[in-house]
């Protein structure tokens, strides 16, 4: 779930349970766009709603199951009382390095599944490339040994596309592609253009 700070600047994303406790604890709401308004939920609210939603559009959202309901998963939550700014750093992982290189190997082009793809390093570490964005790509097993501890260039392959650091988290790059998240658009694009820049 996306996660706003109280002036509506796009934060993070969380996962459902994390966001579910936030609306239960009262430290967020949920903002739901209904017919082109936004509108806003505490926890009991939005569970009241949830089991109108069940009845009538059970397949425009996630569910969230408990012993006693089951709780529509918000797609925007906002929390009421932090108004840092968003941080603009994209965290250098696996996670991140698989969504922006859409679970493609960048060597034959094929997508696989995460289990089955590995971390390259186009420059190889054995000839002193460093673990960054511009310097790191995923590979499917079989392209990973074969190019080995060769640069592309050594291993005759080619990079599908040059590798380089997000401007912005690629697993919300991702959600973005789903039209259930066309409600974060607006709120991403307010972040991008809005935060101010660094000197």
């Amino acid at each position: 779930m996306l996660v706003l700070n109280r002036n509506f600047m796009a934060l993070r994303v969380v996962s459902a349970k994390r966001a579910i406790t936030l609306l239960y604890r009262k430290l967020a709401e949920v903002l739901h766009i209904e017919q082109g308004q936004y509108l806003s939920y505490d926890f009991e609210s939005w569970r009241n709603i949830s089991e109108f939603k069940k009845q009538f559009e059970p397949d425009g959202f996630d569910w969230l199951r408990t012993v006693r309901f089951e709780i529509a998963v918000p797609r925007i939550i906002r929390l009421l009382f932090y108004e840092k700014l968003p941080r603009n750093e994209v965290k250098f992982n696996r996670r991140n390095i698989f969504a922006r290189d859409g679970n493609r190997c960048q060597y034959c082009g094929q997508k696989f599944p995460s289990n089955e793809l590995s971390i390259d390093h186009v420059l190889p570490r054995s000839q002193h490339g460093k673990s960054t964005w511009e310097n790191v790509v995923c590979a499917c097993i079989e392209c990973n040994i074969h190019k080995g501890g060769r640069t592309p260039e050594q291993a005759h392959v080619k990079l599908i596309s040059v590798p380089k650091k997000p401007r912005r988290s690629p697993i919300i790059a991702l959600k973005l592609i789903d039209t259930r998240y066309a409600s974060w658009r607006q709120f991403l694009d307010f972040a991008y253009w809005d935060v101010e820049l660094k000197q």
